[in-house]
């Protein structure tokens, strides 16, 4: 795995980590919603810009795609 694959599974992580925090989620719910949703991969896909942004926003931005 290239550092780059490594640094976005991070970040995925790090997201899901946060959506879960901020919903009381648990982890497998979390994880299916941002399946459902295609969310680890719009994540993945934008990486290289979302991961220069701050949690607060990144949880609106993940909120708002779900409401896609």
């Amino acid at each position: 795995m290239s550092q780059r694959d490594t640094d976005i599974l991070f970040f995925v992580a790090f997201c899901l980590e946060g959506y879960k925090n901020k919903h009381s989620l648990t982890g497998n719910n979390a994880s299916e919603l941002f399946d459902r949703y295609q969310i680890k991969e719009y994540l993945a896909d934008n990486y290289d810009l979302l991961h220069t942004q701050g949690m607060p926003w990144l949880l609106e931005e993940i909120e708002e795609r779900m409401k896609k």
